[in-house]
């Protein structure tokens, strides 16, 4: 033994061992120095108990093994042999403060049980009110029948209706059942096995709550909604959740320990879908049943385990919990008393009885005052007769077993919240644990020990820690008012979105409309106040794949410009070699005068020209000119009006060709033979029929959206000659116009259009083209928020901005790889502060708007083939259409949902969709080069 004069405790220990062990042995010795304690008793006692002090270094260790027991319970092939089962609770939310209601609770654990009625309500000041009644359970009922018990229940609950008058309410019921169960939905739950002296027949393996249910139908004297079944850690985790909102795990040291808390959905394999969260009932007390734990379990724990009622099982708890720590202490004196170590060596018939050393007696002997003196009672009224030194060395042992106990917990513990962490992929984890249970409440340090394990092991992270009250009784409670708030606020929030999906009906009658409007537009008579404008293009035959030549494409769209030389090649090298340049066009050019801009334009070409040394070559020209033109032929667009911020003077009402050609000439330095004028959508259209030869209609769905196709000649009445085909620009986006899709319109697309800079026009494209699906989302979100179904009713300013709801965002959220975690961070940058849950509602509601828009694409589309295949009186048409635009291209579902509408709409249509490369540059050269091809079989 060391020398008394040594004040060193952990003896045959590394210094880093020692420390953490040791936390209150110091402390002890300030605080017993009076007693003229001497410092060798602890020493002896701390080795001896060696293997019950666990350094720092185990605890992690001990951590880390938890963390790969959770894995394994979570996984669907490793759960039927892991140990901590991580059961599904179907408790998909904590409380967010705005529940309301009144509900009623049944709390059954034990031979006693309660029934509570309580209100819940959120005038700003969240406040709780409980009543309550406790009912016995005689004997004879826990071993009757089953029908037997829960025909009590139900009688008690009854009685219990009555006493407050509300038996003719039908309120909601949350039922803590606290009993080993597997839980398959909120309200239902198969009793695994009965424990805690209940043995009723038939009842295992049967679901209590429709045993219960039939047990109040039975009696038909009233009707209560059992909303959900409940574990009690669950009901602490919520009670607690209800003042904080950031608890998500709920913890009880008390005779028993378990733990829960709050999983990612898509870590659990046993339950359908990906969404959200779920809370998880662990049963950490079987911890270490697979004997990952027999390294640093003890003689004592052996010894206590084989003495139990289910030798083998709960081993974590079995070095826990309040049950069996009395009885760890106990066991630990009987053996030094024993080896001569104590009491000289003396045991006394109540020493050696199991169960008399109650863990009551471990917090009593450990108070800061009173402790020796306790500890000297106690040991004398079970009959010994203990020295100073025996009553020190006592209060050792009890330090020493309950701070392994704290610590242990704090290990696992530490490891939930790591996991949350890692979920949350944050830096720092800010959380809130709540606890209930007798060892956590009522012994004197256990707390502070648990608490500083926990900071210890995760010292990055701000973890609070509140004791929950009534968490079987309030917290299923607050179980069922969070399920039924969560189902009103899903309820209205589909209220909300219900105009926004269309019926097969309502998409048949938009795609009769389409072509209705598509009629008018046509027609000679009727063109003028047709909405949709069905313009002539002059282009009349799709590629053939005999073209051949050198050709010039401009592209004039925005704010720059290109400028393209096409290599068309047939034969045996068919194909297309492009080579390109970009060009800025300068504000002031953009709104100077015609003149300048045409004449900056040519200077852009002669550089094209120069760069490609092919300066005095004359080359055919296509010209993609990306405004609202009137074509009277393929070589002359008049310009209508100037859109996209350009304002030059003296082009509107102009042919756009001869402006160019005007400015070639003015320089003097080349000619070109400006053989097309093109439209975008044409030349989408051509691109793709380049490739394949039944390509006939060409789409866009990008910031705005258009259609095109080939139309039979006779039909197209605004242009002489009845022989063959021509494409028609459709200018779609402006179906609806005339008010005929008014009744699909809702009140978001109201707000959207009213903002916009073309208030009352095309009024299509803006339910359906990525320029506006972003605000129609911002729209309905902002709604949600007023009416509080999200962002816990709170606006930010950021929600109020135009414009932050980009439509690619609508892209990101709806991709299938992301999770809501990268939902959250996208709404986060926008400042919008959300839970898991807004996340979900977020999701759904771009999936709404998106779905829509690509069903309304779809029924436009779907009128375009039939009309292409009734024009030529076929029975199934097989036809390609040519697609470009970012919406089409990059958001995730959009083109999979118009596939799917044009296909119901139109089942006589076989239609394949065709991905366009650059339409604007490479279908304005082949639309030249099919012009040449049929130029030069015309000259011959």
């Amino acid at each position: 033994m060391i020398k008394p004069s040594q004040p060193q405790l952990g003896v045959t220990r590394s210094q880093s061992q020692s420390q953490q062990t040791m936390v209150d042995a110091p402390r002890m010795m300030s605080m017993h120095t009076e007693n003229g304690m001497d410092s060798e008793s602890f020493a002896q006692i701390d080795k001896y108990l060696y293997h019950m002090r666990l350094s720092d270094e185990t605890l992690l260790e001990v951590s880390q093994r938890f963390e790969k027991e959770m894995e394994k319970g979570l996984g669907a092939e490793t759960n039927p042999t892991a140990s901590v089962k991580m059961l599904p609770t179907f408790v998909r939310s904590t409380p967010d403060g705005t529940e309301d209601g009144d509900f009623l609770a049944l709390d059954l654990g034990g031979t006693n049980f309660r029934v509570l009625r309580v209100k819940v309500s959120d005038n700003g000041l969240q406040k709780v009110e409980m009543e309550n009644q406790i009912y016995a359970i005689p004997e004879e009922l826990m071993r009757g029948s089953g029908v037997q018990l829960f025909d009590h229940i139900a009688e008690c609950l009854a009685n219990f209706l009555d006493k407050l008058q509300i038996k003719d309410k039908k309120l909601p019921l949350g039922f803590t059942f606290s009993f080993p169960c597997h839980q398959t939905k909120l309200d239902e739950s198969i009793l695994v096995t009965w424990t805690k002296g209940f043995k009723c027949s038939s009842v295992e393996g049967r679901d209590v709550v429709s045993m219960l249910r039939k047990s109040i139908k039975k009696r038909g004297d009233f009707d209560i909604d059992i909303v959900a079944v409940v574990n009690d850690t669950v009901g602490t985790m919520m009670t607690c959740g209800y003042d904080d909102h950031n608890c998500e795990v709920g913890l009880i040291v008390g005779t028993g320990t378990n733990a829960c808390y709050m999983e990612e959905m898509r870590h659990i394999d046993l339950v359908e879908g990906d969404e959200g969260r779920m809370c998880i009932n662990m049963e950490w007390g079987a911890f270490g049943d697979d004997g990952v734990l027999n390294d640093i379990r003890t003689e004592f724990d052996r010894e206590i385990d084989m003495g139990s009622l289910n030798p083998g099982k709960q081993l974590f708890e079995k070095m826990i919990s309040g049950m069996y720590m009395g009885e760890l202490v106990r066991l630990i004196l009987v053996k030094m008393a024993k080896e001569g170590l104590l009491f000289g060596g003396r045991l006394t018939p109540d020493l050696l009885t199991t169960g008399h050393f109650e863990t009551r007696f471990v917090s009593a002997i450990e108070k800061e005052k009173e402790g020796l003196q306790k500890a000297h009672e106690i040991l004398s009224k079970l009959g010994l007769e203990p020295s100073h030194e025996d009553c020190l060395a006592t209060l050792r042992i009890c330090q020493i077993v309950s701070t392994r106990s704290a610590s242990l917990c704090g290990a696992t513990l530490a490891a939930v919240l790591r996991r949350i962490k890692d979920n949350k992929g944050v830096e720092r984890l800010r959380s809130t644990v709540g606890v209930d249970g007798s060892v956590y409440k009522k012994h004197p340090h256990f707390a502070r020990r648990l608490h500083k394990t926990v900071r210890k092991l995760l010292p990055d992270c701000e973890i609070r820690f509140i004791r929950s009250e009534d968490g079987s009784g309030k917290g299923a409670a607050m179980v069922t008012a969070v399920a039924y708030r969560l189902a009103a606020q899903h309820k209205a929030r589909q209220k909300i979105l219900e105009p926004l999906k269309l019926s097969h009906e309502q998409l048949l009658e938009v795609k009769e409309k389409m072509r209705i409007e598509m009629e008018k537009g046509l027609g000679k008579e009727t063109h003028a106040e047709a909405t949709v404008k069905m313009l002539p293009t002059y282009v009349c035959s799709t590629p053939d794949g005999t073209e051949k030549g050198d050709f010039l494409a401009l592209d004039l769209g925005g704010t720059n410009f290109r400028v393209l030389l096409v290599r068309v090649r047939n034969g045996m090298r068919r194909g297309v070699e492009m080579h390109n340049k970009i060009y800025s066009i300068p504000v002031e050019i953009m709104q100077g005068t015609g003149e300048e801009l045409f004449d900056h334009i040519v200077h852009c070409i002669s550089d094209f020209l120069e760069y490609m040394g092919m300066k005095g070559v004359s080359l055919p020209l296509g010209f993609t000119f990306s405004f609202p033109c009137q074509q009277n032929n393929l070589d002359e667009g008049i310009l209508l009006k100037w859109t996209k911020g350009f304002k030059a003077t003296g082009c509107e009402g102009e042919d756009v060709v001869g402006l160019l050609k005007e400015a070639i000439h003015r320089r003097e330095e080349f000619d070109l033979d400006v053989v097309a004028v093109v439209n975008d959508t044409v030349g989408t259209m051509m691109t793709c029929g380049y490739e394949d030869p039944y390509c006939e209609v060409g789409l866009i769905v990008g910031t705005g959206s258009n259609a095109c196709y080939m139309e039979e000649m006779r039909n197209v009445e605004l242009v002489e000659g009845d022989e063959g085909r021509m494409c028609v620009n459709m200018e779609w986006g402006a179906f609806g116009d005339s008010g005929c899709l008014d009744d699909i319109r809702t009140e978001f697309d109201l707000a959207v259009d009213e903002l916009s800079l073309n208030p009352g026009k095309q009024r299509f494209e803006k339910m359906i083209s990525g320029m506006y699906l972003g605000e129609i989302v911002r729209n309905i979100l902002m709604d949600f928020t007023k009416r509080g179904l999200l962002f816990r009713g709170r606006i930010s300013e950021r929600l109020k901005t135009r414009g932050i709801f980009e439509t690619k965002f609508l892209s990101q959220i709806e991709s299938d790889c992301l999770a809501l975690l990268q939902v959250r961070s996208i709404l986060q940058h926008l400042g919008l502060e959300s839970t898991c849950d807004d996340s979900i509602i977020v999701k759904e509601v771009c999936t709404v708007v998106a779905r829509r828009a690509a069903q309304l694409c779809g029924a436009g589309m779907a009128a375009v083939v039939d009309k292409i295949r009734e024009n030529r009186g076929l029975d199934f048409l097989k036809i390609t259409v040519g697609v470009d635009g970012t919406l089409y291209k990059l958001h995730p579902h959009f083109s999979t949902v118009m596939h799917e509408t044009v296909k119901q709409l139109s089942p006589k249509c076989e239609v394949t969709f065709l991905q366009s490369e650059d339409g604007s540059g490479k279908g304005a050269a082949l639309i030249t080069a099919v012009a040449c091809r049929i130029r030069e079989a015309g000259q011959r």
